[in-house]
C-alpha cells in the first residue's frame, strides 16, 4: 500500500449546484453500473458510474444522468432502498431524503411516467441520518436533534419510537443483523436496539463529546467506528465497551466516519469544512498514519463505493472521488 501525501480527487463530476449529500447505492441493483444520488439546494439527481479500475474499457470515470428529482428544499441526507433495481422491467429507482424542514420524502420512480413521492411527518427537529431496512427495504429509520429514533412503513406510519438523552446523529442496520439497529447520540453514546422488543441491548462508550458520525463496518458486525471531538474511535464491541482505538486526526473537529464496504480495516473521516477546503482522510488500521489525503472546496457528505476501495465527497458545484490502493 502506498503511503500518501495529500492528493487532487482521482476523478469529478460536475454539478449544477452545491452538493450537500452524496450517496453511492450499497446495494446491488443488478446492473453494471453504481448508482449513485446527490442532493442539492432544491433537488436530487441519481446517476450512474463506471470507473477503470473496474471495466478495462473505460477510461478514467463514465458518469451519466439518469433523472432529477424536483425536492422543493435542501437535502441533508440520502438512503438507498435495497428495493432498487436497474435490471427490472421496468427498472425501478427508491430512495429516501431527510430535509431541512424534519420531513422524510420517499420517492419511487420507474424512470419514465410514475415518479412518486410520499412525505413522512413526525419528527420535530432536524433529522441527521436515515437508512432502509437492508433485506426487504420495507422500514426506514431515522435518527434527529429531537432525541428519537423513529421506524417507519413505507406508508410513512410510525413502527417504532425510541426515546434517546441527547441528538441522534447517526443510525445503522446492518444486513446480517436485521433485528438490531445501532443509534449514535451527540452525548457519545452508541446503543444497539433489539427491534423485536424494542429494548436496548448494548450500549458503547466515547468518553469524549461531541460524537457527530458513527458507522457499522459491513465486513465484520462487531466493528464499530466514530468521530468524536477530533478523534476517530475503533470498537470490537465483544471486547469492551470503550474503545480498543482512537486517534486525533482532524485539527479542528471530527465531521463524518465511513467504513468501507471491501475492507474491515480501511475507513474515512472528513473534518469540518474550514476557511477554504475540507479535509477528507483515509485511515487503514494497520497503519499509524492515514494512507490519504484529500482535500475538497467545503466538502459535504461522504460515500464509499460498492466494491472498489474508492469514496466520494461532494463540494461547490462538484463531486470528488478519491481511489485507494489496496
Amino acid at each position: 500500500m502506498k503511503q500518501d501525501s495529500t492528493r487532487n480527487a482521482a476523478y469529478t463530476v460536475d454539478c449544477e449546484d452545491y452538493v450537500h449529500v452524496v450517496k453511492f447505492n450499497p446495494f446491488d441493483s443488478g446492473d453494471a453500473c453504481s448508482l449513485i444520488a446527490y442532493g442539492g439546494n432544491n433537488y436530487v439527481v441519481v446517476g450512474t458510474c463506471r470507473f477503470q479500475e473496474e471495466d478495462a474499457e473505460v477510461e478514467g470515470m463514465q458518469y451519466k444522468t439518469l433523472r432529477t428529482f424536483h425536492h422543493g428544499i435542501r437535502v441533508d441526507a440520502i438512503a438507498w432502498s435495497p428495493e432498487t433495481r436497474l435490471d427490472g422491467l421496468p427498472p425501478q429507482i427508491r430512495f429516501c431524503t431527510a430535509a431541512s424542514d424534519r420531513k422524510l420524502r420517499l420517492f419511487t420512480s420507474d424512470l419514465q411516467d410514475k415518479n412518486e413521492f410520499k412525505t413522512f411527518d413526525g419528527h420535530s427537529d432536524y433529522i441527521n441520518d436515515l437508512v432502509f431496512a437492508p433485506k426487504e427495504g420495507q422500514e426506514v429509520a431515522s435518527v434527529s436533534d429531537d432525541h428519537t429514533c423513529r421506524v417507519w412503513d413505507l406508508e410513512g406510519n410510525e413502527k417504532a419510537h425510541f426515546v434517546l438523552r441527547s441528538p441522534g446523529m447517526s443510525v445503522c442496520w446492518h444486513p446480517e443483523e436485521a433485528f438490531k439497529l445501532m443509534v449514535a447520540e451527540k452525548n457519545g453514546t452508541i446503543r444497539f436496539y433489539d427491534l423485536i422488543t424494542q429494548q436496548a441491548i448494548l450500549s458503547l462508550e466515547c468518553e469524549q463529546t461531541p460524537l457527530m458520525s458513527a458507522d457499522w463496518c459491513l465486513k465484520n458486525t462487531l466493528k464499530v467506528g466514530a468521530v468524536a471531538g477530533s478523534d476517530w474511535l475503533i470498537w470490537d464491541i465483544t471486547r469492551s465497551s470503550y474503545p480498543q482505538d482512537k486517534r486525533p486526526v482532524h485539527v479542528d473537529r471530527a465531521r463524518l466516519f465511513r467504513w468501507s464496504q471491501v475492507n474491515e480495516n480501511l475507513f474515512a473521516t472528513t473534518g469540518y469544512p474550514g476557511k477554504t477546503s475540507t479535509q477528507m482522510l483515509v485511515h487503514h488500521l494497520g497503519h499509524p498514519q492515514p494512507i490519504l489525503t484529500g482535500a475538497a472546496a467545503v466538502g459535504s457528505g461522504l460515500t464509499w463505493h460498492r466494491t472498489l476501495p474508492l469514496c466520494a465527497v461532494g463540494g461547490d458545484h462538484k463531486i470528488f472521488f478519491w481511489i485507494t490502493e489496496m
